[in-house]
């Protein structure tokens, strides 16, 4: 959810990478339910890789300690309190790979606190954590964590956001994540298709200060005057990825502008808050059309209910990649500088059968 992170869609792909599968599970609805089984359909997959060189243990901030995953204890720091799909089974994922691999981990929840991350990642160091993966709250500001991990030669391998104005193979080994500002463009080309390109739209901006929500803003206003598209963008609010802020916002934007025909939310949650919104006021499934962007359950159901015209996935099963990252990492075989995953489209015409998949 959670810098550029925009990448090109043609870049190499990591042969080694493309045939791994993610064994983490789905998710229900509720973000207090116990994910459950998908299909081989619902797993990561690389698309590509770009940046420079390769990173391994010999390289990274001057050289690290060779090392054994088996025989160490790896930490993950978790940004935002698991009380969204998202969240939730992008930590399942780590904790599931962790127990395939027979790897020890600890893990912590900075509970959407940038100063809780920067003391979580200090204190699994502290732990005697050999490697971390970390998922960052914000794409900058957690300088006195990564130096405290250089200094006790602990390597971080970074996930979904990107830490935007560090270096690779120096402040962490590499990242792996979803291409942005090409989700906010997919949701442009949605938006065009589902309101026969004419109408006014309003935004629901993810959460200030992180790539995601730059880059998925950019994609999608470039790619209307791409398209010179007839849609006219009248109003664009912070919802801050969180349901509650969606409704709330939606709710002001409506009464505001009674003209809108559409939204493009940033994330699943503002959405799944948006519908709320529109059932309020009284609105009928499609009165305004809602394209946005993770893969949730809850987003895919609201296609089959009418109530969302859809979704472009951001998938969060990073666990798979993200420990193979750390076996090539201290093979000496290599991490990219950025590893691209692919996402796909879930559609009006997709939507019953790929439900199973969504989270």
């Amino acid at each position: 959810m959670s810098g550029s992170r925009g990448v090109a869609r043609n870049a190499i792909a990591v042969a080694s990478l493309l045939t791994l599968a993610l064994a983490v599970n789905g998710c229900t609805k509720a973000a207090d339910e116990s994910p459950t089984n998908t299909t081989s359909a619902a797993q990561q997959q690389v698309q590509g890789t770009a940046g420079v060189g390769a990173c391994t243990y010999d390289k990274y901030n001057g050289g690290v300690p060779k090392l054994d995953l088996k025989n160490v204890t790896v930490g993950f720091a978790q940004s935002e309190k698991e009380a969204n799909p998202f969240r939730i089974t992008e930590t399942q994922s780590i904790k599931d790979e962790a127990a395939k691999r027979g790897i020890k981990l600890i893990t912590t929840n900075a509970q959407s606190d940038l100063n809780k991350e920067i003391a979580d990642i200090q204190g699994m160091i502290a732990q005697g954590a050999k490697a971390l993966i970390i998922s960052p709250l914000n794409s900058e500001g957690l300088d006195p964590a990564l130096k405290a991990a250089q200094d006790a030669k602990v390597p971080i391998m970074t996930i979904d956001r990107l830490l935007t104005t560090k270096t690779a193979c120096t402040d962490y080994i590499g990242w792996i994540g979803s291409d942005f500002v090409e989700q906010g463009k997919r949701a442009a080309d949605a938006m065009i298709k589902v309101t026969g390109d004419k109408g006014d739209v309003a935004i629901l901006l993810g959460a200030s200060g992180v790539n995601v929500t730059v880059d998925r803003t950019k994609g999608f206003k470039d790619q209307l005057v791409a398209k010179n598209s007839g849609l006219r963008i009248v109003a664009e609010q912070t919802g801050d990825f969180t349901r509650e802020k969606g409704q709330k916002v939606t709710e002001q934007l409506i009464t505001a502008n009674s003209n809108i025909t559409a939204i493009y939310a940033e994330n699943d949650e503002m959405a799944l808050g948006a519908v709320a919104a529109l059932k309020a006021a009284n609105k009928k499934p499609g009165d305004v059309k809602i394209i946005t962007i993770d893969g949730t359950k809850g987003a895919v159901q609201g296609i089959l209910d009418g109530w969302i015209s859809g979704v472009i996935e951001s998938n969060p099963r990073f666990g798979p990649l993200a420990f193979q990252a750390l076996e090539d990492f201290y093979s000496g075989k290599g991490v990219p500088e950025k590893t691209i995953i692919s996402d796909k489209e879930y559609t009006k015409e997709n939507a019953p059968t790929e439900l199973a998949n969504a989270y």
